[in-house]
């Protein structure tokens, strides 16, 4: 019986805990808005909770080069300072930011913070004579192409299929600034292609940054000749 009664007792303190839990409220760039319960699991692992749309996502802790990035699976919710960015495998990544805080007085309030995550928006056009292949994708990256003795790093990549889109296709990523390097050389590369076929490429470099900051990138790729893959 005392036994039942401890039991009892510690699955009541558990819920209890569970839920004083405090939940952060943030809203994204595209209207939604979801909140955030930052805890541990049984075995003392931290882990965030996310409540969005009537559901509940639980997501593990993961290492990551700069803030905290929660991810399980497709799921992915990176957060830094009062920003964060989710993604869900299916729908163009949100930008969000904490909406908890009260607003600033009006009068003399000092300039922010810049954002931890900045933008990188574009288009890309290619001269299409005729229809593209069925399953040809737009692949662009933002990357750091400042080490001559190695690939150009990665920092985000989106993937567009482009069945039926009309040109120029425009895009927007989403890049850590804590990413990058003192002397980094950030440009943007895009290219098309059907499984491992290349059709399209670009042969110019676009920087991404003018002095530090994000610039609009229009991009025009060239059709490519013979196999390249």
């Amino acid at each position: 019986m005392i036994r039942h009664l401890l039991l009892l007792l510690s699955l009541f303190f558990c819920a209890v805990a569970h839920a004083e839990v405090e939940r952060i409220p943030y809203t994204c760039d595209d209207g939604n808005r979801l909140a955030a319960a930052f805890s541990t699991d049984s075995d003392g692992r931290p882990q965030a909770t996310l409540f969005m749309g009537g559901r509940e996502f639980t997501l593990p802790l993961v290492p990551a080069a700069s803030g905290a990035l929660y991810r399980d699976g497709d799921l992915r919710f990176h957060t830094k300072g009062d920003d964060a960015l989710f993604e869900d495998g299916r729908n163009p990544m949100r930008r969000c930011t904490r909406s908890d805080a009260a607003p600033p007085p009006a009068a003399a309030a000092p300039p922010g913070a810049p954002s931890s995550f900045m933008d990188i928006t574009g288009s890309v056009a290619f001269p299409a004579r005729g229809a593209l292949p069925a399953g040809a994708v737009l692949v662009i990256r933002v990357q750091d192409t400042s080490r001559a003795d190695a690939p150009a790093f990665t920092l985000a990549e989106q993937r567009i299929e482009l069945a039926g889109l009309p040109v120029p296709i425009p895009f927007k990523m989403t890049v850590d600034r804590d990413l990058l390097r003192k002397n980094a050389r950030i440009t943007v590369a895009a290219r098309i292609q059907r499984g491992s076929t290349l059709l399209f490429i670009n042969d110019t470099s676009y920087p991404a940054l003018i002095d530090g900051q994000p610039r609009h990138v229009e991009m025009v790729l060239k059709q490519v000749t013979g196999k390249r893959r």
